[in-house]
């Protein structure tokens, strides 16, 4: 990473850093970093900006305490901006609002898509003793009946008051769903497309 960023393409030697939240993928602020403050937050896994107003390294937390934690650092294609996907410790804003731009952050559905890649991970290149891949050796025919098995858990667990296992059962049957997506080639964003489809209709 190193390599691609060119902290000369800026007289002051600062690039725009955008902090985006690893799990809900809400952008929560921008910032600049000159090669100090990026350093930094390498060497640490805290997000550290150079701050414009008060001309020295400024590490996003370091008086409220809601840190922001690095997950993953991009460089742009120009190698003039970064995007830093992390976990923010609490509202990001100094306001108090979850983001600098007054939205509110919420919604872990991304997590989806990243669970979605390791299960493909898991058909393409088995591992030993991965229950997925137990899965996968079953066929289409045994993960649908599972799928379907899950689903029935969950008709049964709904009609009882025990959030818990409720909230268990919701979790397996949404796995096991990606699993037979995956078998049958299918992607999450096929079938959401077709929700997507319906919705305009409406």
């Amino acid at each position: 990473m190193d390599t691609q960023l060119n902290f000369d393409k800026s007289p002051d030697g600062l690039l725009p850093a955008v902090i985006q939240d690893a799990e809900t993928g809400k952008v929560l602020m921008l910032g600049y970093m000159n090669r100090e403050a990026y350093d930094k937050t390498k060497a640490e896994g805290i997000v550290t900006f150079f701050s414009r107003s008060k001309q020295r390294l400024w590490t996003k937390g370091e008086t409220s305490s809601n840190f922001l934690h690095v997950r993953q650092m991009l460089v742009d294609c120009d190698g003039d901006t970064l995007l830093i996907k992390a976990k923010p410790d609490g509202p990001t804003c100094h306001t108090g609002d979850d983001t600098c731009f007054q939205e509110v952050n919420g919604g872990k559905g991304q997590f989806l898509n990243y669970l979605q890649g390791i299960i493909h991970d898991r058909k393409q290149n088995p591992t030993e003793n991965s229950y997925t891949n137990s899965l996968f050796k079953r066929g289409v025919n045994k993960i649908a009946q599972k799928v379907g098995e899950e689903a029935v858990e969950l008709v049964i667990e709904a009609k009882d008051d025990n959030d818990d296992l409720f909230r268990g059962e919701a979790a397996d049957l949404l796995f096991h769903f990606l699993v037979l997506l995956e078998q049958k080639n299918m992607d999450l964003d096929d079938i959401i497309a077709v929700l997507q489809q319906r919705h305009a209709k409406q």
